[in-house]
């Protein structure tokens, strides 16, 4: 036995091209398995006619497609959309202060960064019950502001999108933090130093050297924001009620109450190559103006 796992190895090391194939088998045995796979199921459910109980019969048909440029569902689309982009925004304008004052800390940056990645130690649906019992009528938020007066009568916070929004940035502004900081973290300061001597006021330090140096970090937290806030059910299902529904919950509502397997695969793949093709003219842009910047 050892022989042969000495021959096979001596035999991996005669083939560069022979190592770089085993290196990735067993990711691409996972991709295949566990993406790939369920990607073409989808694919096979959507052509497919309902069956009368649920699931899926025998056939081929587009009607599912055809289905969701309902503009019942189109509103859900357009509605997904705007807040996937209000939520990215928001991320920005919040994590991109935190990333550079992580960045710019010495003495206490190791602090900060526990701080920002703390709430992943606790299930995402536990932090989500605790934001209800903040903004329900009788939570803390209304409770502190009937006590000092600046209220009459406790406000109406929980299932609106307001709290909609406020959970899907609570959820995900470390995601937009994080690539920022790592971006920062690389910048050399020395070039804001040299700017300043310059004369370069803060504002143009910030417009002609933070920014665009620092431009790979938000790219990548916009994307990894962005994305899972399409794709996001559980936060508008909890914090919004029925009436705030995002795309996520309407392909869950499919799968599941409506069982209406094929509808819903359908809406999954349209919101997918949705997002591949924003994704792609967003890189696309990005790249067409650094390379103009150069």
């Amino acid at each position: 036995m050892g022989g042969w796992r000495r021959r096979a190895l001596s035999w991996l090391f005669r083939r560069p091209r022979a190592q770089v194939w085993a290196l990735l088998a067993p990711g691409g045995f996972w991709l295949v398995l566990f993406f790939l796979a369920p990607i073409l199921i989808v694919l096979v459910y959507s052509v497919m006619p309902r069956g009368i109980y649920g699931g899926v019969e025998p056939g081929f048909t587009l009607e599912h497609y055809a289905r969701f440029f309902d503009p019942l569902y189109l509103d859900v689309l357009q509605r997904t959309f705007l807040w996937s982009l209000a939520c990215t925004l928001i991320c920005l304008l919040i994590g991109y202060p935190v990333a550079y004052v992580v960045a710019r800390s010495r003495r206490w940056r190791n602090l900060l960064l526990l701080l920002i990645v703390v709430p992943f130690w606790t299930s995402f649906l536990v932090r989500t019950f605790a934001l209800i019992f903040l903004m329900r009528d009788t939570g803390l938020i209304n409770d502190w502001l009937l006590r000092l007066g600046l209220i009459p009568k406790p406000l109406t916070i929980l299932y609106t999108p307001t709290a909609v929004m406020v959970g899907l940035v609570y959820g995900f502004l470390p995601f937009m933090i994080l690539p920022i900081y790592a971006s920062l973290e690389k910048l050399d300061f020395s070039l804001l130093e040299a700017a300043e001597v310059l004369g370069a006021r803060p504002w143009s330090r910030f417009q002609q050297v933070t920014f665009p140096l620092s431009m790979p970090g938000v790219v990548a937290g916009c994307l990894l924001v962005f994305i899972p806030a399409l794709g996001s059910f559980l936060t508008p299902d909890l914090l919004g009620g029925a009436k705030q529904m995002m795309i996520g919950n309407l392909v869950q509502n499919q799968f599941t109450a409506a069982r209406n397997w094929p509808f819903g695969s359908a809406a999954s793949l349209i919101v997918m190559l949705l997002v591949l093709l924003a994704v792609s003219l967003y890189l696309r842009l990005q790249e067409r103006e650094g390379s103009r910047l150069q």
